[in-house]
């Protein structure tokens, strides 16, 4: 009966979704009043208009930094996080229909915060509803906890944690099935020098994205050394863009970094900078800068993970921007000497920007043992295991709580990267596996 009401109930939940994805909820500078700008703040307000036409509780914080819905009664409250800021859309060209305007096609529904992470949150709610509508008795609350700052600083969550109640246990649906035990620390910092080329640009649109494209100066010595180095690119009104490949800086190595390629290109035709120099001699050719580190990894979170996500070059300044994937195993401090002694060989002072540590949820632990049988009975998959990742979830947020879903082990992870989708079918029984767990954690201790 329940998975008939689901099937009733997903065109409304497409509808609703289709209403969060049509806002442009990336940060951005206004004056609005709103700590991370007027469609943030748009996007929160509308999730939570939604959730109390569902029949949740809902609450917002009076300064903006977050919302909740809430729904049961009893002492045990389950918090599921999810957040509803994305990362900018940007080179549009890339994307076959605007990031913004959802479309449904061949079975995939695109739009910017599809996938990350307005889908998989929205589909968590919507798991709960139905159980609701279907007969499930909640002896337990449920509080849906909706961040705006997880894209850049975490300054949400902080917020959340000092006035609120917290969950007894939770999860955020932000990343894969079955679940991930452990995640990597997240560093996130600058390298500043002085800048002496005479050259001013920037590109790259985030610290947690390897960056697309970037679009610089046509010079003549510039297009001979990207030809020599095989580097696609596309000339226009005076203009080189310098085509990469985006993805999440939590995977980076299997991006094409377009910043990179810019810099080895200018060190190629003998336009000599500090950014360019520190890039080919550590990044260029390696995964995981094992120029700067050695290698560093682990068995439980593999290796170290290295993006240069933004450049500018100012009248007085070269930055790199670079976010670092640690694994659990490692120490944070011993990394920051490693890369603040390196950088200051190329004439670089380090800069922190952020740093959220990394986290290990044994796997003998209730949650996990809860959420796995979630997982396992409704999947029937037995073969996929818990695993570490290297992204910065808001399980990181709240004790007790682990990322689970809402991507399947053999689907695509499209976050971060134009055309961003999620398998309609996947997500789905994504909604299946969060009412799954929704019955088990009743008996949750």
């Amino acid at each position: 009966m329940k998975y008939k009401k689901l099937n009733e109930k997903f065109p409304e939940f497409i509808k609703n979704l289709d209403r969060l994805v049509k806002i442009p909820s990336f940060l951005q500078e206004d004056e609005s009043g709103y700590p991370f700008g007027k469609e943030i703040q748009n996007v929160l307000e509308e999730t939570l208009k939604i959730c109390k036409e569902l029949g949740f509780k809902t609450f917002i914080d009076p300064e903006g930094y977050y919302g909740y819905a809430e729904i049961g009664v009893g002492e045990k409250l389950v918090g599921v996080l999810g957040h509803l800021d994305v990362v900018p859309p940007g080179d549009l060209k890339k994307w076959k229909n605007p990031p913004f305007e959802p479309k449904v096609e061949d079975g995939k529904y695109f739009g910017r915060g599809s996938q990350d992470d307005k889908g998989p949150t929205l589909a968590a709610i919507y798991a709960l509803k139905i159980l609701l509508e279907t007969g499930f008795e909640l002896d337990y609350r449920v509080r849906f906890i909706f961040g705006t700052d997880e894209e850049n600083l975490w300054r949400d969550m902080p917020k959340y944690v000092e006035k609120e109640e917290m969950p007894t246990v939770g999860f955020t649906p932000d990343s894969k099935f079955p679940l991930i035990y452990a995640e990597k620390g997240l560093l996130q910092c600058k390298l500043i020098s002085e800048n002496e080329s005479g050259m001013i640009f920037k590109g790259g649109d985030a610290f947690n994205s390897v960056p697309s494209t970037i679009t610089v100066q046509k010079s003549k010595g510039l297009i001979e050394a990207l030809e020599k180095l095989n580097y696609e690119y596309l000339e226009k009104n005076g203009c080189v863009e310098i085509i990469g490949k985006s993805v999440h800086a939590q995977v980076a190595e299997t991006g094409v970094n377009a910043i990179n390629r810019y810099m080895h290109a200018l060190n190629e035709c003998g336009q000599n900078t500090k950014s360019g120099k520190f890039i080919v001699e550590n990044i260029i050719g390696y995964n995981f800068a094992e120029p700067i580190f050695g290698e560093v990894k682990d068995e439980h979170s593999g290796e170290l993970k290295f993006n240069i996500g933004k450049i500018e070059f100012t009248e007085k300044e070269e930055i790199l921007c670079i976010d670092m994937r640690i694994p659990v195993t490692y120490s944070v401090e011993n990394i920051i000497e490693i890369i603040t002694k390196k950088a200051s060989e190329y004439g670089f002072r380090y800069k922190p920007h952020d740093y959220l540590k990394s986290i290990y949820t044994p796997l003998d632990s209730p949650l996990v043992k809860t959420l796995m049988s979630a997982y396992q009975e409704i999947t029937e998959d037995v073969i996929s295991q818990p695993i570490a990742g290297g992204g910065a979830t808001y399980a990181r947020a709240i004790n007790n709580c682990v990322a689970f879903g809402a991507v399947l082990p053999n689907s695509p992870k499209t976050e971060h990267q134009p055309n961003e989708y999620i398998v309609l079918d996947d997500i789905k029984l994504a909604m299946k596996i969060y009412m799954r767990a929704f019955e088990k954690f009743k008996d949750y201790r």
